[in-house]
């Protein structure tokens, strides 16, 4: 009889063609598992869990050999939860601890499955815990701040989306008064404005990032009157056109830029992203 296949206990729809040995068969199932965004986590095999430092030892072993493969898996959103709850932990244990022991609980923190995974997974956020684990950026608290944010955002994106509406059109208001503010000399709330847009712009796509994985279809997605691919290109070169009249200190470009391209994009990409956010659990 031909292996069977489950994934966390349910039976797959899986056929095999023409693997021999488990290690051909785990090779396949594992590029599909992970272009859906999940990674592999546990293996057992006719009932009988293997632990991850023996696997090895079965990759030689014959398909036709096995009646049962259970594979257990998780998805990209659980597993980054998983791992910022840790972070959260060490984050505490930093706070309370001694100036000594905060350099352990940095090796610590470097050798975890979570560290590993943030560093790969979260880029932006493993430089924010890289400099304050090295006591040369956030303290502890504030740290603590930035990874409850990202968790609320892996919860529960729908609220977060929600929740960022009044920031959203706030900013965008601002975007458009900054060509005024330019004229009059008030340099310190434009160079605000800009700050304030970029951490808005910033939470929006990673919102977006988070949908996607959990089954937002991104080609589907439409932002005004575009797809989103087409959309977020003529974000990119408003954004570049943007930097380069900053850095020829061209106020007037700065200013139509902001007002008539950067502040209503803002405010289609929150739309469309709110329309979406309402059809993923």
């Amino acid at each position: 009889m031909p292996m069977k296949i489950s994934i966390n206990g349910i039976k797959a729809d899986i056929t095999l063609e023409g693997e021999k040995y488990l290690s051909e068969a785990l090779s396949g199932l594992e590029e599909w598992i992970s272009s859906s965004g999940c990674r592999i986590m546990g293996i057992a095999i006719d009932g009988e869990k293997i632990s991850p430092g023996k696997l090895p030892g079965f990759f030689g072993r014959e398909i036709a050999s096995i009646g049962e493969l259970d594979i257990s898996v998780s998805s990209w959103p659980e597993l980054a939860v998983e791992a910022l709850e840790v972070l959260l932990d060490f984050c505490d244990a930093r706070q309370e601890a001694s100036f000594e022991g905060r350099e352990e609980i940095r090796a610590n923190w470097e050798k975890s499955p979570a560290c590993a995974f943030i560093n790969l997974e979260i880029n932006d956020l493993a430089g924010f815990v890289l400099r304050s684990f090295s006591g040369e950026g956030l303290g502890p608290k504030d740290l603590r701040l930035i990874v409850e944010e990202r968790l609320r955002e892996l919860r529960d994106s729908k609220g977060e989306v929600e929740k960022s509406e009044n920031a959203v059109r706030e900013i965008a208001g601002r975007m458009e008064e900054l060509p005024l503010d330019i004229q009059t000399g008030k340099d310190g709330r434009a160079a605000e404005t800009m700050q304030l847009f970029s951490r808005i712009s910033e939470k929006l796509f990673r919102l977006l990032f988070i949908l996607k994985r959990k089954g937002l279809e991104e080609e589907k997605l439409i932002i005004g009157s575009l797809p989103a691919k087409a959309f977020f290109g003529e974000w990119s070169g408003a954004l570049k056109e943007l930097q380069s009249a900053y850095e020829t200190k061209d106020t007037v470009l700065v200013g139509d830029l902001s007002e008539y391209e950067l502040a209503p994009r803002l405010l289609s990409f929150y739309s469309a992203l709110k329309e979406s956010s309402l059809s993923i659990a």
